[in-house]
């Protein structure tokens, strides 16, 4: 499979101030996906601008015709399985499915304690995600469900007609820990890593690749174990997150070099942010529209 580019697309710009401008210009640059952050706030962004990401995915998907719209990623700190399938079954409506589901336990940032609740320890955050994404799948596929859990409950929760896509939306689950990565193989059509984020500050390129590759072993026997073919799940690396940072962007050679050395190890989509200025993401624009359109010729 050729390896595809997708992008993200935070929301801290109005919609008539430049991110209506973004998606659009997304798509003639041919990604195959255009992903949005799904938070309240999100670091350095905190005391700036940023919009919810199921309004600016409905707003994207009335503006483009073809390319795919998502989440990168939803997380249960501030969503309940019952509304947030009808949100999804809207979007997917709206979008003539085209939309994907990034989906990731959480984390501790703003969003874990914006409902006034404490902060969920790793075991909790784990449960919680080993709840919500099975529940979230019947949701999506059932006309109608009841459900009673230890953190979530659906009592007769009506989703007709369903999704466009069947039998319903495609789930991309973010995960590197064994209890993730059983979810993704049981009910995820993609993987998505960062890498390792211990290696963020410290490690090396090669490192990097290394911890990456051992993921997408676990990934595979964590298939292997249900009879499933890891081979038969799209494999998505979000970049920014490894010792490279930004380096990629530089220039277009360095992103085929980045780019193939992942692909190497199996992966089908690298995903880049769109350039946002003064900020950890700032990148040359005419270098990553260059990227864009001529990177996935070279991978090829």
């Amino acid at each position: 499979m050729n390896l595809r580019l997708s992008t993200v697309i935070l929301p801290y710009r109005r919609w008539n101030e430049g991110s209506r401008g973004a998606w659009q210009r997304a798509e003639q640059l041919g990604f195959h996906t255009a992903y949005t952050y799904d938070h309240l706030s999100w670091r350095t962004f905190r005391d700036g601008p940023w919009f919810g990401a199921v309004p600016t995915l409905t707003a994207a998907a009335a503006v483009t015709e073809r390319m795919r719209l998502g989440t990168l990623v939803t997380s249960p700190n501030f969503r309940h399985p019952v509304t947030l399938a009808k949100d999804l079954i809207t979007l997917d409506d709206v979008s003539d499915g085209r939309i994907t589901l990034g989906i990731g336990a959480g984390g501790t940032g703003f969003d874990a304690t914006a409902l006034g609740q404490e902060p969920w320890s790793p075991r909790e955050r784990a449960d919680r995600f080993g709840e919500f994404v099975p529940l979230l799948d019947r949701l999506l596929t059932e006309d109608s469900v009841s459900y009673e859990g230890d953190f979530y409950s659906a009592h007769e929760a009506r989703n007709i007609p369903g999704c466009v896509q069947r039998p319903r939306l495609p789930f991309a689950v973010a995960a590197t820990g064994p209890r993730g990565l059983k979810l993704t193989a049981r009910h995820g059509q993609a993987w998505v890593t960062t890498g390792d984020p211990r290696l963020f500050e410290s490690g090396t390129p090669e490192q990097s690749v290394h911890a990456i590759r051992g993921q997408a072993e676990k990934l595979a026997d964590a298939c292997a174990a249900i009879g499933r073919d890891a081979a038969g799940l799209d494999k998505i690396l979000l970049t920014g997150f490894t010792p490279d940072r930004g380096r990629p962007l530089e220039s277009l050679g360095a992103f085929v070099d980045f780019a193939g050395r992942h692909q190497e190890l199996g992966f089908t989509d690298i995903v880049i942010h769109w350039p946002v200025p003064d900020s950890d993401f700032a990148a040359d624009e005419k270098v990553f529209e260059q990227i864009a359109m001529e990177a996935p010729t070279q991978l090829r």
